[in-house]
């Protein structure tokens, strides 16, 4: 069967226009907020993030120049206002300069073109099949076919062709998703070779690769973590027989891209790149926290639901967020991956001796 090409396919009809939020994504329902309260929050928001955003060019410079000397001088500055959250208009950019891509891109010129019009991959298919799944409430990638899904396409084609070990895995989508709707299909393609490769931060290839080792290894991570930090809440896992890969494997394969709220998975994106994936530990430990004794209530069944569904109130990025960032883990991570290694090499050596008593 001739093998074809997201090119080779006409865009399909423009999806009828309807409401949209301020990220691009359709809404569900209207709310009846009071016209006046709104008025009156939206000025007040509106000049709180003018003086923001003034702050943040300040800080970055003219396309970023200044960024890396600030960044040295005032650490703990940038630190605090990454975490209060990067104004949504300098979003791209910021995520570029904190994550190592945009010196990739820098060193790398042509190679993302060569990739995308020259180079064949194995998973052009799946990409394509998959494509729809990504995002599809969101007006950038509505359309079949259209300009979104042919942007998204390129990237994922494209570093599925520059790390052929890894190539396309489902979950990726997200990725390149996310990132497509701040920056250019390079600068996107660049930062997650930033990220699976690890310019800046550990590399995150491993949650892709065959037998997903970086998730295990995070699960098994996080389901200490738990039982530590939570115990009751890990007696009562072990109880029902829950265990993370049940609900939190997509939590560390999207960063919180697939499910959570957009505004919330923006401002953990944001802490994300620039202090690496510890916080997707705190996010999920402080929302495990916030729900504790409902969850603790709750029999096997309707415990996977809850898990799977956190209600809306919990997913206030003011409320979670502070919660998550006074949880420390780094320590204990560490210890916890070398605990993990220690494990996973006395397996391996096992199966080797078993595998030599047989010959």
């Amino acid at each position: 069967m001739e093998r074809r090409r997201i090119d080779d396919y006409e865009p399909g009809p423009v999806p009828s226009p309807r409401a949209v939020d301020k990220f691009g994504f359709v809404k569900q329902e209207q709310t009846g907020s009071p016209e006046g309260a709104i008025k009156s929050r939206s000025v007040i928001e509106f000049e709180r993030e003018e003086r923001r955003v003034r702050k943040w060019r300040k800080m970055i410079g003219v396309g970023g120049s200044d960024w890396k000397h600030y960044v040295r001088r005032r650490p703990q500055v940038v630190k605090r206002r990454v975490r209060k959250g990067i104004p949504d208009c300098l979003r791209g950019l910021v995520w570029q300069l904190i994550s190592g891509s945009r010196d990739l891109l820098l060193m790398n010129p042509g190679v993302y073109e060569q990739l995308v019009i020259y180079e064949t991959s194995a998973s052009e298919l799946d990409i394509i099949r998959d494509i729809s799944r990504t995002f599809p409430s969101h007006v950038f990638f509505r359309q079949r076919h259209g300009p979104g899904q042919r942007s998204l396409y390129n990237v994922l084609k494209a570093y599925s062709v520059y790390d052929r070990d890894v190539g396309y895995v489902q979950g990726m989508g997200f990725l390149a998703g996310l990132l497509l709707l701040y920056m250019s299909e390079e600068d996107a393609f660049w930062l997650m070779v930033a990220l699976l490769k690890g310019a800046v931060h550990a590399p995150m290839e491993g949650l892709y690769q065959v037998g997903l080792p970086l998730v295990q290894q995070y699960l098994f991570q996080f389901d200490h973590l738990v039982r530590e930090h939570l115990p009751k809440l890990g007696e009562h896992f072990t109880k029902e027989m829950i265990n993370p890969s049940m609900y939190a494997s997509q939590w560390f394969i999207t960063v919180f891209s697939y499910s959570f709220p957009f505004h919330l998975a923006l401002r953990i994106w944001d802490v994300f790149l620039f202090e690496g994936v510890k916080i997707v530990f705190k996010v999920g430990l402080a929302l495990l926290k916030y729900c504790h004794d409902d969850l603790v209530k709750l029999p096997f069944e309707k415990l996977i639901h809850a898990l799977r569904n956190f209600p809306e109130h919990a997913m206030d990025p003011d409320t979670l967020l502070p919660m998550a960032y006074s949880i420390k883990v780094s320590r204990r991570l560490e210890e916890l991956k070398h605990e993990y290694e220690r494990k996973n090499e006395k397996s391996v050596q096992s199966v080797e001796s078993n595998g030599k008593e047989l010959q």
